[in-house]
């Protein structure tokens, strides 16, 4: 079974694949020794620098749903199976050297594959239920792991415990949350443009809130770096409107378009911004998008792909734009109002602090990034698309508004 069971996972051919799998489902004796090598594979991504939100989404790209709940349950046993389960020698189970705590992204990660590891089990009495099928998906899905290439490395803690600093949600950031959403779900534009308007100047004040309180502090707080998916299609321009936000909130981002992911490198307050903003934007220009391809149709035309890419790249060319003149709004408009021992000192103090970060962040970003290149912006050839998709951008209104009641 052993010989059946390599050369299923490393030739690249479907008859030993499926004469692994037959060999597999005929023998129940197999199934702890087949999950023990799963939760191998699983903990091999991690030392190529692999997060638990990375596998699944690469996951769900490439294969399908039965892989996906595979993958979770994987994650979620990996975690289990090395866990620090009290006093002792400092060896977790295996022989291996006891973890520390995962640090606050990876438990969150941690957190929703366990929630589509639990919703497995129901699933699996449909058609890939039988064993035969079970041992396939395993099988297909080892194979995918151990093609992973190495990535470069964001999350330190988890062999170090050396963590980021983290203060739970603040109640700016749950508000920030929740004027989004309601962006997101409205039907009247008017009030989607109020409601980004507020949470973008709600984030800018959030982040020079946290580069104010770290260095008045003299907290000892460097920049980390996370990955966000950006998926097909249209995804050359998906990746520049990330790269967009990512800039207005005083991150650098570069993109793998190969595995479907920009990493985002920034201080954990501009991070989570970033995450949150690019989320709701990306929403709304679909949601924008959609209506516009509409009314073209009833036009006549019907130029779906072209007129879509150009709406998406020129939606984000012009929400850059608009992102950075309010991010700096609120920096001259904090060092204006901030309580000062004399006139202009806020200011003085804020700037140098910020140029401070910014050096920090593009120091991060050279050592992780050493070699990047740009690309094109392929198929932005429709004129109305792009017109269509700088007025949606001018209409998402992210400019700077009076301050908020705290």
């Amino acid at each position: 079974m052993e010989r059946a069971f390599e050369a299923a996972l490393y030739a690249d051919t479907d008859a030993a694949l499926d004469t692994g799998a037959s060999l597999l489902a005929a023998d129940p004796a197999t199934d702890a020794e087949v999950a023990r090598r799963g939760r191998e594979f699983v903990a091999g991504a991690w030392r190529r620098g692999w997060q638990p939100a990375d596998v699944v989404r690469l996951v769900r790209r490439d294969l399908d749903d039965a892989h996906v709940r595979l993958a979770a349950r994987l994650v979620v046993d990996e975690h289990e199976e090395g866990r620090d389960d009290g006093p002792g020698n400092g060896r977790a189970p295996g022989g291996g050297r006891r973890r520390q705590p995962p640090s606050p992204r990876w438990a969150a990660q941690l957190d929703e594959a366990r929630a589509l590891a639990e919703a497995g089990p129901a699933a699996e009495n449909g058609p890939r239920g039988d064993r035969f099928s079970r041992a396939t998906t395993a099988l297909e899905l080892y194979r995918l792991l151990l093609r992973l290439p190495t990535l470069e490395p964001l999350d330190r803690a988890r062999d170090t415990g050396a963590h980021p600093p983290h203060h739970p949600e603040s109640r700016m950031l749950t508000r920030i949350r929740s004027l989004l959403a309601k962006a997101e779900a409205t039907d009247f534009p008017e009030e989607a443009e109020a409601l980004s308007a507020k949470a973008q100047e709600l984030m800018a004040r959030h982040s020079i809130d946290e580069a104010l309180l770290a260095a008045r502090t003299h907290a000892k707080d460097a920049p980390g770096a996370c990955r966000i998916g950006v998926d097909a299609p249209y995804e050359t321009a998906k990746a520049v409107l990330l790269d967009a936000v990512a800039r207005a909130n005083r991150c650098e981002a570069v993109w793998n378009e190969s595995l479907g992911f920009s990493t985002v490198v920034g201080f954990e307050a501009d991070l989570e911004s970033v995450e949150l903003l690019y989320t709701s934007l990306l929403v709304q220009a679909t949601t924008a998008m959609t209506k516009a391809e509409a009314a073209q149709r009833k036009g006549g035309r019907n130029r779906t792909k072209t007129f879509r890419q150009s709406f998406l790249a020129a939606y984000a060319h012009r929400i850059g734009d608009r992102l950075a003149a309010a991010a700096e709004a609120e920096v001259e408009r904090t060092g204006r109002s901030e309580p000062t021992e004399g006139e202009g000192a806020a200011e003085q103090d804020l700037l140098p602090v910020l140029a401070a970060r910014g050096v920090a962040v593009r120091d991060r970003f050279t050592r992780m990034f050493p070699d990047t290149v740009t690309t094109r912006v392929r198929g932005v050839s429709d004129a109305a698309g792009w017109q269509q998709g700088a007025e949606a951008a001018d209409r998402a209104q992210v400019r700077a508004r009076p301050r908020l009641p705290s």
